[in-house]
């Protein structure tokens, strides 16, 4: 396995997620990586700079007419929360549910751009929409500008603590990744993290008029216990997957996204394998451990595998055991779109038994916890 078209990719501009950060947060970025940006990737990183510039005047209008309502806002319905490591079918599972009507989502377009999106949606959406691809880079799933999207994404643009950055700087990856679990922050880089979510949650709830959020992140899996903090009444949905398809599928994941976003050379394709192998660990061991702070009736886990089975019946057990309104108002339009999905092709993933070794030796933990056969 190797980076898909890493020397092929340097002149493409469009797709860093850095142009939609503001301006403060890209020099504060530059500052933290000490200003080490390749000159192959120069092309890059000035699209970036431009489009961020350009956007700033109506980030400042956008916040002077809405901050003030937004901080005022009180979140009624503490968000639902969608858990799993990346590659797990927390997307799937995050496009059904914001199908129901009872629920607010970022859109692609809020969470690439949340610093404008209450006050310029109109104006700027239609010049994002040929920079966002028809399907998603590393799968045939369909994007869209308004279809459902990470709020990490929200978070890297205002802050530069996400993991989320670690695919544009991916020889410091290992600053960021600190962010997955929030272990080894400082105390400001903690309340900055928090500020920042808790700003952009309230902002979306103004957009979504008061709708409970449904919200999918996996470095969220590594967070219980700050939300918990921070929403005490949210609920929680865990999706695992087999750890030997979340290993090639993230892998995969990665040597596709890091030619498009990095800035740097990345690092050898087993210093990114051992990284992703640790993270994993990391998440798992903290969610492991977390997910008895949730409340009773608050938590479902279920496996991508049942899920993709049975896509109708596993939604219907979700709505019942926390107790959601809306299932039935939305059961048709679940299966219309559960119809199309079936569409979708999927990778097929030969696993050889020096990756099944490597898995299990790492991840032996997750097996057993989530009930998989070696």
């Amino acid at each position: 396995m190797d980076f898909v078209n890493l020397n092929e990719n340097v002149l493409v501009v469009t797709k860093t997620p850095l142009a939609g950060n503001t301006l403060s947060n890209l020099i504060r970025l530059l500052i933290l990586n000490k200003f080490k940006v390749d000159t192959r990737y120069l092309p890059r990183l000035l699209y970036a700079l431009t489009m961020s510039s350009v956007m700033s005047p109506f980030r400042l209008i956008d916040q002077i007419k809405y901050d003030e309502e937004i901080n005022k806002t009180k979140i009624k319905h503490d968000p639902l929360f969608i858990l799993g490591h990346w590659r797990s079918g927390t997307t799937y599972l995050h496009n059904v549910l914001s199908i129901d009507n009872n629920m607010g989502y970022f859109s692609t377009f809020q969470a690439l751009l949340p610093g404008l999106f209450l006050g310029f949606e109109k104006f700027f959406k239609p010049l994002v929409i040929p920079s966002i691809p028809k399907k998603r880079l590393q799968d045939d799933v369909s994007l869209d500008v308004d279809l459902p999207q990470e709020e990490e994404f929200a978070i890297s643009a205002l802050t530069p603590y996400s993991t989320n950055h670690g695919l544009c700087f991916p020889r410091n990856a290992e600053l960021f990744t600190r962010f997955v679990c929030m272990d080894n922050v400082t105390k400001k880089e903690l309340m900055e993290w928090k500020a920042i979510y808790l700003y952009i949650i309230k902002k979306m709830t103004v957009y979504s008029n008061g709708k409970q959020l449904v919200l999918k992140n996996p470095a969220n899996t590594g967070r219980i216990k700050l939300l918990l903090e921070m929403f005490p009444n949210a609920k929680f949905i865990h999706i695992h997957r087999n750890p030997y398809y979340v290993y090639l599928s993230t892998m995969r994941l990665l040597m596709t996204l890091i030619p498009f976003q990095c800035l740097q050379k990345p690092q050898t394709v087993v210093e990114v394998e051992k990284q992703m192998i640790r993270v994993y660990k990391q998440m798992y061991i903290k969610y492991f451990n977390e997910k008895k702070l949730i409340p009773k009736g608050n938590l479902i886990e279920i496996s991508y595998e049942d899920f993709i089975k049975n896509p109708l019946k596993t939604l219907k057990q979700i709505y019942s055991e926390l107790k959601l309104d809306g299932f039935n108002s939305s059961e048709k339009k679940f299966a219309e779109y559960i119809r199309f999905q079936s569409k979708v092709k999927k990778h097929r993933y030969a696993i050889g038994e020096d990756i099944k070794k490597k898995v299990y030796e790492n991840w032996d933990f997750a097996f057993d916890e989530l009930g998989y056969n070696q």
